[in-house]
């Protein structure tokens, strides 16, 4: 975790055209109860799915 964030997964910004990964991948999250969005990363040019705050992520659930 850094910066109050926890990142679930990394998705490259260069996708196919109408392709969103990230998005659907959060939006999968959502489902699941995680308040899960996405931000960019400008430094490594990826869409990051986060969860802010101190929740805990159970990656085995």
């Amino acid at each position: 975790m850094a910066n109050g964030r926890t990142v679930l997964e990394r998705f490259p910004a260069g996708g196919p055209r109408g392709s969103w990964p990230a998005e659907e991948f959060a939006h999968a999250r959502r489902m699941e109860g995680l308040p899960a969005e996405v931000v960019m990363d400008l430094a490594t040019d990826a869409f990051l799915v986060i969860v802010r705050g101190d929740m805990v992520v159970d990656a085995a659930a």
